[in-house]
């Protein structure tokens, strides 16, 4: 603890804020802790932890660098996402799948938000692959009455939609 104060000195005054600075300090202590039989005596010490300290704020550097460049590609793809979607009033699609019993937003949620087919939801809710398929055609059957209600252009959203509405496949 005899260096903290100048360890502490030198890695703020090369971090943006006091949790950056923390975080450092602490990977550099705990590097030390690790290799407590590499640190040289007397006044080295001092240097050793100064040099661990300086690789630590590059490894934060190279990760804020990574991490500011995956935000800006994120909200690249999510802008394009969302110019590919369909114009519709959002909030009333939301309120549309809110009038929706929670047995159906749960099934429809496990098809569309995560991804999963009947055998998985199947295990999910424990039941058939049928009871899954049949569950599900009816839920999507009562969307489309809900979002046709709603007065929204099923058309957007594809010809299974409007399909399901007029009580086809």
């Amino acid at each position: 603890m005899a260096n903290y104060a100048d360890l502490l000195g030198y890695v703020r005054r090369r971090t943006e804020s006091p949790d950056d600075a923390a975080d450092a300090i602490s990977e550099t202590f705990t590097t030390a802790w690790r290799r407590i039989d590499d640190i040289p005596e007397g006044e080295q010490a001092r240097l050793w932890l100064y040099g661990v300290a300086r690789r630590v704020l590059a490894n934060h550097h190279r990760g804020e660098t990574r991490r500011s460049a995956l935000a800006v590609r994120l909200r690249a793809e999510l802008a394009a996402w969302e110019d590919s979607q369909p114009h519709q009033d959002v909030g009333a699609i939301r309120e549309a799948f809110q009038r929706l019993s929670p047995e159906d937003r749960e099934l429809l949620s496990l098809v569309s938000w995560e991804g999963l087919d009947t055998a998985q939801i199947a295990t999910v809710l424990e039941c058939s692959r049928g009871a899954v398929r049949l569950r599900l055609h009816r839920a999507r059957k009562r969307l489309a009455r809900e979002l046709e209600a709603a007065e929204l252009d099923l058309l957007a959203y594809g010809p299974r939609a409007v399909a399901l509405l007029k009580g086809q496949s």
